[in-house]
């Protein structure tokens, strides 16, 4: 895992393992709905942490005969399972304590005003971790707007933190919100319905992210700007007379296999041949670093290809 994105989890892992605590002492003072609901989705974020970290871990792993293209991909396999969490303990969880609150709805009648300062200490927690998430985001991000990084980012740990908190963020605003109405109406059913909406939230996010990240494990290809260096590279190699096709895939976040049929210039001595299919790999290597595996094809350039 690369360094910014350990610190952001990590980050989010103290943020919202503290959080997690203050809510549930919160909860058990109060026994308000949405504070439930809450200090569920932060035990869940914290436990996604885990996961991520876990995953990073086990994906620098060294190849082995079974798998000798080695784990890279194991770091997209722990971030679905992120979402399958997200979407199970978090969001579900929410929908129905805040259904159930809303047909059997009650005031807060002890220690009222705990949850508010409870959730206010949170946002503030909470802010600061996606303020660790955004710096490290725009680290690797450059000019690329936010929603077309998180979507395009091959590699998965900055892209979950990110949209975990702001789901979090979101999900405060939201508990404090149905908790604040509820001390004023003393009406219990604002307070279920806070947390049925911290719940549709949070199902929106888990399926985006599911969706996501089953496209990486699926297998994406190189980045057009990763692409555009490699052919560049392959083109300008000398002996070779055009790219006729190339297969870019990431194995990992960090890892990209390229696969490519190249056309050299025609003559009967395999040893030049061999020097411009090696030169042509240095300057791929040289151009996109990720290219962790090169498997170039010499070939002859014919007008039907």
């Amino acid at each position: 895992m690369a360094g910014g994105g350990t610190k952001a989890v990590v980050a989010a892992l103290l943020a919202n393992t503290g959080i997690a605590i203050t809510k549930f002492a919160a909860w058990g003072l109060t026994q308000s709905a949405s504070m439930l609901a809450e200090a569920i989705h932060s035990v869940a974020d914290a436990g996604n942490q885990v996961l991520l970290l876990v995953g990073g871990k086990r994906a620098r792993r060294e190849a082995n005969e079974l798998h000798q293209f080695g784990f890279g991909r194991e770091r997209y396999v722990y971030s679905f399972i992120v979402a399958i969490v997200l979407f199970s303990v978090g969001g579900l969880f929410a929908l129905y304590e805040g259904y159930h609150k809303i047909h059997d709805p009650h005031p807060i009648e002890n220690w009222k005003w705990v949850p508010v300062v409870v959730l206010v200490a949170a946002i503030i927690m909470e802010t600061f971790s996606f303020r660790t998430a955004i710096v490290e985001a725009n680290k690797v991000r450059g000019h690329v707007g936010w929603s077309k990084f998180i979507r395009q980012a091959r590699s998965p740990e900055l892209p979950v933190i990110l949209l975990e908190d702001f789901a979090a963020l979101t999900g405060l605003v939201l508990a404090l919100i149905g908790v604040v109405l509820t001390l004023v109406t003393g009406n219990g059913v604002w307070d279920g319905a806070g947390s049925m909406a911290i719940g549709v939230l949070l199902v929106c996010v888990a399926v985006f992210l599911a969706i996501e990240m089953k496209s990486l494990l699926l297998g994406e290809s190189a980045t057009r700007e990763s692409q555009e260096k490699i052919v560049a590279a392959i083109e300008n190699t000398a002996g070779v007379q055009r790219l006729i096709h190339i297969k870019t895939l990431h194995l990992g976040p960090e890892e990209v296999l390229v696969a490519a049929k190249v056309g050299v210039e025609p003559t009967t001595d395999a040893s030049v041949v061999a020097e411009t299919i090696n030169a042509a790999e240095r300057a791929i290597r040289e151009a996109e670093p990720m290219s962790v595996h090169v498997y170039l094809e010499a070939d002859i350039y014919l007008e039907n290809y």
